[in-house]
């Protein structure tokens, strides 16, 4: 019997949200640690995070303008 997150959302892993950031994924653990994005851990120990949050967070960061 495999265990499965209480919602079927989709779960990134921390390059994959570094990577949409543009940040090295250290610094989405920090973020985790500090609390300004949650995240669930496996069964293994390692973090995963809610597409549905990391999508929130980028649609409030403002896009760079292209001179």
């Amino acid at each position: 019997m495999t265990a499965k997150p209480a919602t079927s959302e989709n779960l990134l892993t921390p390059s994959e949200v570094a990577t949409l950031f543009r940040v090295d994924p250290k610094t989405v653990t920090r973020w985790a640690k500090a609390g300004k994005l949650s995240s669930i851990r496996t069964l293994g120990g390692h973090r995963r995070y809610l597409e549905s949050e990391v999508q929130a967070l980028l649609e409030g960061i403002p896009q760079q303008r292209v001179s």
